[in-house]
Parts: structure tokens; C-alpha cells; sequence
């Protein structure tokens, strides 16, 4: 039977040629977090130099002939992998059922399922991958992110995206070819809500703070924000304005290139974390090799996998989103066995 995955064709644009020109081996010696950062709780338990942690996207099972997932064992997979050592849960922003998509990410609303998560688990972070902030009002985005953030004791992280489904767009009255700028605008208004009393900022396409009203309530010490995919970016950009970057479709070969090249456009001081997602189907044979296909769809035995994501982290990966989407064995089966043959090797 054939595996039903979300259409690959907008994950998949070829970047090779951004990269060529970087040396493979990664270049991040000597470069450092912003204090705030290192010592955030979610921050630092999912970035951390040197090491490649995991993190599980909603609804953290496989659902492989279908794009609707059953959700009855939420809360149980989410403890399962608070409790299994996961670094986070990655919560996605899919407000409509697209056909041509074929895939519905976790249904629920990606801020509400971030407080019901936070309720549910101990030490694990809660990030979004991403809020599609083209599509959203960015204070509103502001509000519930600080919010969730004093909800959860700084286990939250804010993952932002400009969105790849040009159908929801007619739906929120909403232009698809500025998503981009729209995306920065947003982020800025987001940042500066979240981070000065009283602000002041103006905006083209949404609203203006004009210093005499203020957001409450604030971050307990700062709010980690996220580029999710490439965003319509430019490479400098994803260099100096997000705190860390979590791409898809990368060719594993490339990513010390890509380390380097965000390197070498920051501020010569600052260490940019990078990681990537991939749909990830676990098979029964733990000693079957991992094999990629399509740049996003890795299917491998836990053992095959620790050798793959091995050679990953020697080449700077800090951190791995998985998608079980396209995994048919039983959730708790499959947590268990990442939790106790995968993880540890990484630790």
C-alpha cells in the first residue's frame, strides 16, 4: 500500500546553488548564544553546541493512508515523549483541509494545543512550526505566544512561516504574492510587542503602536523566535534576525555548507542554530539501513537511523523535527523504541 504524504512539490525547490561556495565542515568554533538564549529552559533543551536532540511533530504517530490523524491517544504520546527524553513537540499551522495538501497536521489549533500541552507535560519544550503569520494578526500572535510562555515557565518556542498553500489565502482575504514581506512586517511587530513597554513601531500592512498603550503579559526572560522553512528570506536575513532556523528538504550532504554560509553572513559573534525536519517512516528491522528519498522522506530501522543522524551531527546538526506521518507501526511502539535505542545514543 502506498504511503499517503502531504504533496512534496513546494518542499522540494532545489537550493543547491545558495551553497556551493561554503566549505563542508562546519565553522561555528568560537561563536556564542546570547546569554538570554543559553539560559532559556525550551531554548537551550532543544539548541545546544555540539549535540542533536529530537523533537516530534503533531500528532507524533504515523498516519500513513490518510491526512486526518486519530487523535485519542494525544495526551498519552505526548507524555510518552516528555517522559522519553524528546527535546520538543512541534505544533503546525494548518487552519484548512487543502485536498491537493493532503494533509491536516494535528487538526487543533496550533495555540491551543500549546496550552493543553503545556498542562500535560513536565520538561519537554512546545513550539510551532510555524504560525503562518501572513494569515494572522501579529499581536494576537504576540499575546498568546507570551502567553503560553508564562503559562509554561519558558518552555515555549515561537516558530514562524509565510505559509505554502496559496488556496487559504483567498479565505483570510490575503495576498499570496506578499506573503514575504508581510512575514517580516509581522515578525518586527511580534518582537517589538513581546520585548519593549510601551512600544513604537509602524507597519504598512497591519496596525501601528504608537507608545500609549502597552502588551501584556511580557516574556519571563526573552521570547525565542524560530524561522520556519525559508520564509521567502534572503540568507542574511535568516543569518541575523531569527535565533535559530528550522529548515526542510535539505540535502543532508549540504548541511556544513549551510552552517557556514549563515556563519559567515552573521555578526562574526552570534551562533545560529540549525536543524531540519523530515518525514520519518521507523521500520520493524532495527538493522535496516536509512535511506532518503526526495531530500524530506527517510525511512530506516533504529539502528539504520543512528548511523544516518550520526553523520549528521558531525556535520553541526543541532536538532532534528520528525514526522511520523508515513510510519504504520503502533505510536507507543515507536516512541519506545526512538526513546530507548535512538536518543541515548545522542545524549
Amino acid at each position: 500500500m502506498q504511503t499517503q504524504l502531504p504533496n512534496l512539490s513546494v518542499l522540494n525547490q532545489d537550493n543547491s546553488s545558495l551553497f556551493e561556495q561554503a566549505a563542508a565542515a562546519p565553522l561555528s568554533d568560537g561563536l556564542k548564544l546570547p546569554e538570554t538564549l543559553a539560559q532559556h529552559p525550551a531554548f537551550s533543551r532543544v539548541f545546544q553546541a555540539g549535540k542533536l536532540t529530537f523533537g516530534l511533530i503533531a500528532p507524533f504517530k504515523g498516519y500513513a493512508d490518510s491526512p486526518f490523524p486519530e487523535l485519542h491517544d494525544f495526551a498519552e504520546l505526548a507524555q510518552a515523549a516528555d517522559n522519553g527524553g524528546f527535546a520538543a513537540l512541534w505544533l503546525r499551522d494548518v487552519p484548512f483541509y487543502d485536498p491537493a495538501f493532503g494533509d491536516t497536521g494535528q487538526i487543533y489549533d496550533p495555540f491551543v494545543t500549546a496550552g493543553y500541552l503545556t498542562a500535560l507535560t513536565r520538561r519537554i519544550a512546545i513550539g510551532t512550526a510555524g504560525i503562518v503569520t501572513p494569515l494572522r494578526e501579529p499581536l494576537h500572535v504576540a499575546k498568546a505566544a507570551a502567553s503560553i510562555d508564562a503559562l509554561s515557565d519558558g518552555r515555549f518556542l515561537l516558530g514562524m512561516s509565510s505559509g505554502d498553500r496559496p488556496v487559504e489565502y483567498p479565505a483570510f482575504a490575503q495576498n499570496f504574492d506578499n506573503r514575504a514581506e508581510r512575514f517580516r512586517e509581522a515578525w518586527d511587530l511580534i518582537d517589538t510587542a513581546t520585548r519593549e513597554s510601551f512600544p513604537r513601531r509602524g507597519s504598512e500592512h497591519y496596525g501601528n503602536l504608537s507608545g500609549n498603550i502597552d502588551m501584556l503579559p511580557k516574556p519571563q526572560s526573552v521570547l525565542p523566535k524560530i524561522a520556519i522553512g525559508r520564509a521567502r528570506q534572503d540568507l542574511a536575513w535568516l543569518a541575523n534576525t531569527p535565533d535559530a532556523w528550522i529548515w526542510h528538504g535539505v540535502d543532508p550532504q549540504q548541511v556544513g555548507q549551510i552552517i557556514n554560509t549563515i556563519n559567515e553572513l552573521g555578526d562574526g559573534q552570534t551562533w545560529k542554530p540549525f536543524g531540519y525536519a523530515n518525514f520519518v517512516e521507523v521500520l520493524d528491522n532495527p538493522n535496516e539501513p536509512a535511506k532518503l528519498y526526495n531530500k524530506i522522506f527517510l525511512r530506516g530501522g533504529a539502528k539504520g537511523l543512528v548511523d544516518y543522524w550520526q553523520e549528521q551531527r558531525a556535520q553541526g546538526l543541532v536538532h532534528l523535527a520528525l514526522n511520523l506521518k508515513p510510519t504504520r507501526r503502533p505510536a507507543k511502539e515507536v516512541l519506545q523504541e526512538l526513546s530507548e535505542t535512538v536518543l541515548p545514543q545522542f545524549a
